[in-house]
């Protein structure tokens, strides 16, 4: 594929971007480099290898969902300077 001016202000149009000459001309020669790696991997024989969506063996690292220290209403109250109860008192935002 070949990048040419058009394609980078359709681009630059797309993502809503003001791209002046010196970074019209930087963008393209990016995204030649970027196709001319992709091609250079194209050329890599994947025969036989495993179909992959990450290069690491890796698991979710979730630590258990374990309750503990449930009932902390009043720890959590004490510095409030105004409660209600076991919620806090704040002032009215809305007017009737």
């Amino acid at each position: 594929m070949k990048i040419d001016d058009r394609l980078i202000e359709y681009l630059a149009d797309l993502s809503r971007l003001e791209l002046g000459a010196e970074e019209k001309d930087a963008r393209k020669k990016d995204l030649e480099d970027i196709l001319a790696y992709m091609e250079k991997l194209n050329e890599l024989d994947t025969q036989g290898l495993p179909e992959m969506t990450h290069p690491f063996d890796a698991v979710n690292r979730f630590r258990s969902d374990t309750v503990v220290g449930t009932d902390r209403t009043e720890e959590l109250l004490a510095g409030a300077p105004d409660r209600k109860g076991s919620y806090f008192r704040v002032p009215r935002a809305v007017e009737e």
